[in-house]
C-alpha cells in the first residue's frame, strides 16, 4: 500500500514538472461544401493560444490527408503552398480563412453537404514540444461561402 502511494506521488510530481500545453481556443470552425465528384475542400477557423504554440498536424476521417496551407501573393500571382506547421503567437488570434492560412482536406471520403459537420483533430505543440489534441466539429457551409458570417437577425 505504501509503495503504491509513493508511486502515485512520484507520478503526480512528474506530471506537475512537465510544461503544460496551453489550451488553444478554436472559434468559427467551418468547411466549404462540395459537389459530387469533388475530392478537395478547405477548412477554416480562428485559433488563439494564451502561450506561444504551433499547429503541427490536422487529421479528419472525412479526408485521407489534411494539410496546413498558405495563400499569398508572389510576384503579382496568388500562390498556395503547404506548410509544415503554423505558429500560434501568444494571445494573438490566427485566422484560417479563404485567401490566407487554411487547411486543405484532400481525397475526401464523401461529398460534404451543407449543414453537416466535419470532425477535425488538431495537434498543437508548445515550445517544449509537448503536444495536445483538440477535437473540432466544423460546420459545412455552401461552396460559395466567402468566410464572413451573415449578420444576426
Amino acid at each position: 500500500m505504501k509503495r503504491s502511494r509513493s508511486l502515485g506521488v512520484l507520478f503526480a510530481a512528474m506530471l506537475a514538472s512537465l510544461p503544460a500545453v496551453a489550451q488553444v481556443t478554436v472559434s468559427d470552425a467551418w468547411v466549404r461544401g462540395t459537389v459530387v465528384g469533388q475530392k478537395v475542400s478547405g477548412a477554416f477557423m480562428q485559433l488563439t493560444s494564451p502561450a506561444d504554440a504551433t499547429l503541427v498536424a490536422v487529421t479528419s476521417p472525412a479526408a485521407k490527408t489534411v494539410e496546413i496551407h498558405e495563400m499569398k501573393m508572389d510576384g503579382g500571382v496568388m500562390k498556395m503552398r503547404a506548410l509544415e506547421n503554423l505558429a500560434l503567437p501568444a494571445g494573438k488570434a490566427v485566422d484560417l480563412k479563404p485567401g490566407g492560412y487554411h487547411m486543405m482536406l484532400m481525397e475526401l471520403t464523401q461529398p460534404l453537404k451543407v449543414g453537416e459537420t466535419v470532425p477535425l483533430t488538431l495537434t498543437i505543440a508548445n515550445k517544449a514540444g509537448n503536444k495536445q489534441t483538440i477535437e473540432v466539429k466544423a460546420r459545412v457551409r455552401p461552396l460559395t461561402e466567402s468566410g464572413t458570417m451573415p449578420a444576426a437577425k
